[in-house]
């Protein structure tokens, strides 16, 4: 099969949700978001809502509830943030390493993501079936891919798809040096020339927006062998009993 020289499909109804996990409060410069910038102006030009939320910004009770003030905290500004979630067909998670892993902020997120793991959606399924979800990282020594398993695992588990190549990122040298987006002495930007953030990133993007659009069309995952009610109620979807094995 040769090139597309267009897009296969639409994107224009579908949503994205950019959650960034940078430890740096608004308005410092993150790398990780300058990364996820290209993905989100890639959505953008094929007429995709994005939203973009810097997690930092907003007070993230830690806890696996949903509304963790009713579970002992004055404050918690998850609840809104995962009413965008929520209504959106894609999540993207965007994250820097440190100390070779995701950052705190990341695993707080996932954390709360993974209160709502029990609710269901029209369908009877958990509430994730049917979204896409994916991750960018961004670092100044190896770890993307050990950080993408985590993040990807954590997605998935709770419901989202993921498609092929479904992570990006980028590493400088090891040790101290420039970070994804910082200037050098000659005017360009680090990363910016990297042949290989650009292909993944792009990969990720339009194999996201792909699924994406198959989920929609085909109306969701199918809704048989994977509804918990129905399965508290007997209905074992061909599952062998004792006898059968």
């Amino acid at each position: 099969m040769g090139t597309q020289s267009s897009p296969p499909a639409g994107y224009s109804d579908l949503s994205a949700v950019f959650i960034n996990t940078t430890l740096k409060p608004s308005p410092q410069t993150s790398h990780t978001e300058t990364l996820m910038q290209a993905s989100q102006a890639l959505m953008e030009a094929q007429g995709v809502k994005v939203t973009s939320i810097r997690a930092v910004d907003h007070l993230l009770a830690p806890g696996v509830q949903p509304d963790m003030t009713e579970n002992g905290f004055d404050n918690d500004e998850w609840p809104d943030l995962y009413a965008s979630v929520k209504a959106a067909d894609i999540l993207i998670l965007g994250t820097p390493i440190w100390l070779g892993e995701r950052s705190s902020i990341c695993s707080r997120v996932i954390e709360r993501l993974y209160a709502h793991s029990g609710d269901l959606n029209d369908y009877g399924q958990y509430i994730f079936y049917g979204k896409v979800g994916g991750c960018l990282v961004t670092g100044n020594e190896d770890g993307i891919k050990h950080v993408s398993m985590g993040i990807l695992y954590s997605l998935q588990h709770i419901g989202y798809t993921i498609p092929p190549q479904a992570d990006a990122g980028w590493i400088g040298e090891a040790g101290p040096g420039l970070s994804y987006g910082d200037s050098r002495e000659d005017g360009s930007r680090a990363g910016f020339d990297n042949d290989f953030t650009q292909q993944k990133t792009a990969f990720m993007t339009w194999n996201i927006l792909h699924v994406a659009r198959m989920l929609r069309d085909a109306g969701g995952i199918p809704a048989h062998g994977n509804q918990p009610r129905a399965w508290k109620d007997g209905h074992r979807f061909g599952y062998p009993g004792p006898d059968k094995r």
